[in-house]
């Protein structure tokens, strides 16, 4: 990325998407009261499971993971995604916090651990620094056409010209660019753009990608976006 050129959080604040892993109803409502507060999508998972689809179908700038879940211990997940290579910064948080439950989760690959009680002011510090860390050695990025999504800012750009837009259309754009070339599903796209607990219009999606195709028109793209019908969208080059 060229020196001095403005990162997309620059146009839209945060808007950075957490997966929060608890299965305490109210300790999870509270959380995901207080992320959305400072402006992060929340994907609560309750189980093990669940998160493990998760983290499977969306990508996440960080993990809030607690361990005693009702399928298993949260660390099964978290080596999981280390030996699948995903090093989507995980804060454990967690009422097993002997100095050898801290040792284990740390060795296991985890990027910070807090154990329960908390201060809600020290998690958001802490999820903020993880997430901080993870910019400063990320520098993925994925290109079709004159289209390049740089992953970790979440910026766009064309022909290294930004393109600013609303978070959600960022989304749409950054899953169809990742598997360019690949019909994606509907139901894969919703999930990537809304949280969970997200109401959605039945033509939410259709306005997005229609206020997308403008825009990447507009900017003179080389990428065009196809709909199959009954499938989904389909991102390739022009």
């Amino acid at each position: 990325m060229k020196a001095g050129r403005p990162g997309i959080r620059a146009f839209m604040g945060s808007n950075m998407r957490v997966l929060l892993v608890e299965d305490e109803v109210e300790m999870a409502k509270a959380l995901g009261a207080v992320l959305s507060q400072h402006r992060y999508v929340v994907d609560h998972m309750p189980n093990l499971a669940l998160a493990r689809e998760a983290v499977r179908e969306n990508v996440h700038d960080a993990v809030i993971l607690d361990r005693q879940l009702p399928d298993g211990d949260g660390f099964e997940l978290l080596r999981d995604m280390r030996s699948a290579g995903d090093r989507t910064p995980v804060v454990v948080l967690t009422a097993h916090n002997m100095p050898d439950d801290r040792i284990e989760g740390l060795d296991g690959g985890a990027d910070d651990y807090l154990g329960k009680p908390f201060l809600v002011d020290e998690l958001m510090a802490r999820l903020r620094a993880v997430v901080r860390r993870a910019d400063n050695y990320s520098s993925q990025s994925v290109r079709e056409g004159n289209v390049t999504i740089f992953l970790d800012s979440h910026e766009a750009v064309i022909d290294d010209v930004p393109l600013p837009m609303p978070r959600r259309e960022m989304l749409v754009l950054q899953l169809l660019v990742r598997r360019a070339g690949r019909t994606v599903l509907r139901r894969n796209l919703e999930e990537a753009v809304y949280g969970y607990d997200d109401e959605i219009q039945s033509n939410a999606l259709d306005s997005h990608i229609s206020r997308l195709r403008k825009r990447l028109a507009d900017a003179g793209a080389t990428v065009s976006i196809h709909s199959m019908r009954g499938l989904g969208y389909l991102l390739k080059a022009s």
